[in-house]
């Protein structure tokens, strides 16, 4: 569990974004000067390194951003989609450790929130909106990961009094420190159950987290599950059909991973911005990034906001994903490039961002836009 201080009473909750008051302006610097003290690589680790965000979660529920996905009802400011993503755009350009966390721990909230258990969000819901338990999600083994397995990663059997859960959930960010994971299923006919696992549940067993390329404080580890039995009071849908498509969540190449990629990118570009002001040579550079970084993040709050995708090719998540890929990637290489050597040793934030930007690769990426990643690598 992630202890968190009071909420200041000066900050109350609504469904306004906080954008442009002071006081989240106050938390991205807050957070853009604590980032370096989540570097993982043990040659640019410091007496301060965190190995875990919970000091950034403490300012997060301290400014209210746990609540943006919280219905207002159970204490949440329930920000509209076109809202929520630009916040994770700004958090990203700060902390993309923290915000990648923060976009888990939503995608858990997001499940609970859209489902019809009201047993289930009455309990858990109040309590995440102020940071007082920490919850993750696991769903990617329903989604991008082990799909080629002939046996599903996770099965599922019913009983009288609810599920069980036999298998091994992959790829679950935050895991040490969940007091609840969201994750999921197949049953032996091809349907699937989502549910909300206590950690203390008895077989469930969290793993050491792999050391990863980047974002290793994320604390993304494997959760053993041995027959682990859930009463119906944790079910948040199914056994039906391609639960996934049921309910919301932030599925598979959404525009939230995109909203991280540009924000990433843009803290690049910034950088790139700065040293520009030094060398002249730059400016050109600069400038094409971050024109193609706004013209990004406007099409992206377009997909946010549901408009159709007929009016303009670019308008579908797909699309807006495959480019934010390319831009991340593209403009951490201006950064490290523009560093020349300095900028190769570990600890310095372009190496960093470099390694980081590689995640976009990899997290929930469907195959189209790793294709269109391989074409573009391949100058096709």
């Amino acid at each position: 569990m992630i202890p968190v201080r009071s909420m200041p009473a000066t900050l109350e909750l609504n469904s306004s974004p906080p954008f442009g008051d002071p006081r989240f302006d106050a938390l991205l610097a807050t957070l853009a000067r604590m980032s370096p003290e989540l570097e993982s690589d043990s040659a640019a680790r410091s007496a301060a390194a965190q190995e875990w965000p919970g000091e950034q979660f403490d300012r997060l529920a301290e400014a209210g951003v746990l609540g943006w996905v919280i219905p207002r009802r159970f204490g949440g400011a329930e920000l509209a989609a076109e809202d929520l993503n630009r916040g994770y755009e700004l958090l990203a350009e700060a902390c993309l450790v923290t915000t990648f966390v923060v976009t888990q721990r939503n995608g858990a909230c997001q499940r609970i929130a859209g489902c019809d258990n009201e047993s289930l969000k009455s309990d858990l819901l109040p309590r995440l909106a102020t940071g007082k338990i920490f919850a993750t999600v696991g769903v990617s083994h329903l989604t991008t990961s082990r799909q080629h397995l002939r046996q599903p990663a996770v099965s599922v059997r019913e009983t009288d009094r609810g599920v069980v859960l036999d298998g091994s959930v992959p790829w679950v960010t935050g895991a040490p420190f969940a007091d609840y994971v969201v994750t999921g299923g197949t049953c032996g006919d091809g349907r699937q159950a989502i549910v909300a696992i206590p950690t203390d549940s008895a077989g469930v067993r969290v793993q050491s987290p792999p050391r990863l390329l980047a974002l290793n404080a994320s604390q993304t580890a494997s959760i053993e599950l041995s027959e682990v039995e859930l009463e119906r009071h944790w079910l948040i849908a199914g056994p039906v059909e391609q639960v996934m498509q049921r309910g919301e969540g932030g599925g598979t190449g959404s525009v939230t991973t995109s909203a991280l990629a540009v924000g990433h990118a843009a803290a690049s570009i910034r950088r790139l911005a700065e040293e520009a002001e030094r060398r002249p040579d730059l400016a050109e550079t600069c400038a094409a990034l971050a024109a193609e970084r706004a013209a990004i993040s406007a099409d992206m709050r377009a997909v946010a906001r549901g408009e159709l995708a007929g009016s303009n090719p670019r308008w579908t998540a797909e699309s807006v994903r495959q480019r934010a890929n390319s831009l991340v990637l593209r403009a951490t290489q201006a950064h490290l490039a523009a560093s020349k050597g300095a900028g190769f040793v570990a600890g310095h934030p372009a190496e960093r961002a470099l390694r980081e930007a590689m995640f976009f690769l990899v997290w929930s990426c469907p195959q189209p836009v790793l294709n269109a990643a391989l074409r573009e690598f391949a100058c096709l």
